[in-house]
């Protein structure tokens, strides 16, 4: 099974991680979605 999320879809992780000194002990939802990205490129990013 292929679970990836698309680029576009990383905006809000990326906002809440930037943000994470003010959202610190809050309950934050992120809806990740997609499914259209190069896997290789994906793990360019974790690498």
């Amino acid at each position: 099974m292929k679970i990836v999320v698309e680029p576009s879809g990383a905006v809000a992780l990326a906002a809440v991680l930037k943000e994470k000194m003010v959202l610190a002990g809050k309950r934050v939802g992120i809806i990740l979605s997609g499914g259209n990205v190069d896997l290789k490129a994906l793990a360019g990013f974790f690498g």
